[in-house]
């Protein structure tokens, strides 16, 4: 990990940058690198060419907007910032193979705390952290990249939904939603809805298995079903006809509805007797037909009734 030059070194409480450095090292755990490349410690990553198609995204956390800073700790906050960017490898039907992660902060941040999240989320979804950058500022944010590879091809994009095709999903939704309004409660943060929603688990596996059983499209439930769904029948100029939308235990049908950060995968496919039995094939559960999709553009409908475009957006 390096910083700019010419900016501000961002210190820990008891130490230079450097010995920062090498302490947020030990905390994200890395993994001995395969043969031929070269992760942290220089000024730059060195990888083995990816396979097949190349995927890259990047995402940003802000702690007090992301995760709430009254509720949630650093290390939640980079376990969550690393997992939201995973998750849209997973929705792309990616092999994830490196992450990058840079982090602004104020002077005083517990960083060690902070990246420890981070290495446990590497660790868990089995991918190096490769690289990164630190510096000093107002607010603490995290900007995690991650790259991924589609052997042989075939990403899975928004767009391709046609009519015909069945939705489907890896598993009801909303428990995030709820996880936060039982913490705000005062629920402890070991309790099962509060961990879905400061640790999410990226559905990787599930995104593989979607993209080998031929999905049309796809796309993570982030900000909300209901307005992800639309995001992706904008995208592949149709409309849907929902027969439900699952809650997860605990949640209620508005937050099942338009909660989001459940990171669950919204897949359309021709075939879902082929999407189960790649599920099966991997030992994953079975995903959840929930509608199909149609030709008339403004036929966007739950149980029959128009389903409005309920969800988060940032205010800009």
């Amino acid at each position: 990990m390096t910083r700019p030059g010419g900016s501000t070194p961002t210190r820990g409480a008891d130490g230079r940058e450097d010995d920062v450095l090498q302490r947020i090292a030990r905390a994200i755990g890395g993994r001995t690198p395969v043969p031929g490349e070269v992760h942290i410690g220089d000024d730059a990553a060195v990888l083995r060419p990816l396979v097949g198609q190349a995927v890259i995204s990047v995402d940003t956390a802000v702690w007090g907007v992301h995760l709430d800073a009254d509720l949630f700790t650093l290390t939640d906050l980079g376990y969550k910032a690393v997992a939201a960017a995973m998750s849209d490898l997973a929705a792309m039907g990616a092999r994830p193979r490196a992450i990058l992660v840079a982090v602004t902060a104020p002077a005083g941040t517990d960083l060690e705390a902070l990246h420890a999240g981070v290495g446990a989320a590497a660790a868990q979804l089995g991918c190096p952290v490769v690289g990164g950058d630190l510096s000093r500022g107002r607010d603490v944010a995290v900007a995690v990249t991650v790259l991924g590879e589609c052997p042989g091809g075939g990403a899975v994009l928004r767009s391709g939904a046609r009519p015909g095709d069945e939705i489907w999903l890896t598993a009801p939704v909303g428990a995030s939603a709820a996880g936060l309004r039982r913490r705000r409660a005062g629920a402890p943060s070991d309790d099962p809805l509060v961990i879905r929603h400061r640790r999410p688990q990226p559905r990787l596996l599930e995104g593989l298995a979607a993209r080998e059983a031929g999905a049309h499209a796809m796309m993570d439930i982030s900000d909300g079903l209901a307005l992800d769904l639309h995001r992706l029948a904008d995208a592949s100029a149709c409309g849907f006809a929902l027969d439900e939308i699952p809650a997860s235990p605990g949640a209620t049908a508005v937050e099942a509805r338009a909660g989001g950060e459940d990171y669950e995968l919204l897949m359309v496919c021709a075939d879902g007797s082929a999407l189960q039995t790649a599920f099966a094939a991997r030992g994953l559960a079975a995903p959840l037909r929930i509608g199909r999709i149609v030709a008339e553009h403004e036929h966007r409908t739950l149980g029959g009734q128009p389903l409005d475009r309920e969800g988060f957006q940032h205010d800009f």
